[in-house]
């Protein structure tokens, strides 16, 4: 499954950013690409653009619809819908429950309904993309931390439970790219991300390179390895730097 042509591929949240980039990457190496994202101009707009299929919609359900569009198969799915807020525990209910929504239980959702047809045929590829706070953290959101390392475990577990029957699972963990999300990202982002930031098409390579070696993990900031590996084999020790962080944005907002 690493040759792309007339292969059918669904990317969520391709509308703008990754997923636009994941769509046209693929497109552009002769898949057959679904384009869903919430907003349905931008869907039909990256859609039109690379020749591919909209669907507008909630990532978490378009699973039976894409199939009927795609003639009963889908090779790839790309779980790239996200949602990034603030805040900590103090951030209301119903912002936890949308992350809880968007950056997991879309790709839970997703996964049920794919399972079954991929099982059957024996192959299918998993990508979901969860950035590099699912192997980290993200100061100043919680909901986005602790849902992205939720993601991250799904993936783990898809690939541990099926990959002897063909299917094949991607975690995708970058850090800074050029992206709305990334312009929303406020004091935070500018310290952590925005320094390093790369372009979403970097990110798309960066998969392809994964697929073709067969890597469960896709790294596009290489350094998050190094940042992954010391946070387990001296987790006091990072933490104190992750501190460190913190408390210079909050020097920075009290200036």
């Amino acid at each position: 499954m690493t040759d792309t042509r007339r292969t059918t591929v669904v990317v969520t949240g391709a509308g703008g950013g990754i997923g636009a980039a994941l769509a046209r990457s693929y497109a552009e190496r002769g898949a057959r690409v679904l384009v869903n994202d919430l907003d349905a101009r931008r869907a039909e707009a990256v859609a039109a653009d690379i020749g591919g299929i909209p669907l507008p919609g909630d990532a978490s359900a378009i699973v039976p619809e894409a199939l009927e569009l795609l003639d009963g198969r889908i090779d790839v799915f790309c779980a790239n819908a996200g949602v990034a807020p603030g805040g900590g525990p103090e951030a209301p209910d119903e912002v936890w429950e949308a992350a809880w929504d968007v950056n997991v239980m879309a790709h839970v959702r997703a996964a049920r309904a794919l399972l079954p047809h991929w099982l059957e045929r024996g192959g299918g590829r998993f990508v979901a993309t969860v950035s590099a706070a699912g192997l980290l953290t993200m100061v100043g959101s919680a909901p986005y931390s602790v849902t992205k390392h939720a993601a991250l475990a799904f993936a783990e577990w898809l690939s541990v439970t099926y990959r002897h029957r063909g299917v094949e699972v991607h975690a995708l963990c970058p850090q800074g790219v050029r992206t709305d999300m990334l312009r929303a990202a406020g004091p935070a982002g500018d310290l952590l991300l925005t320094p390093t930031a790369i372009e979403p098409h970097e990110v798309a390579e960066a998969l392809h390179e994964a697929v073709t070696e067969g890597r469960f993990l896709v790294l596009p900031h290489p350094e998050v390895a190094g940042y992954a590996t010391a946070r387990v084999t001296d987790p006091d020790g990072w933490l104190g730097g992750m501190n460190a962080v913190q408390r210079k944005l909050e020097e920075g907002a009290r200036t």
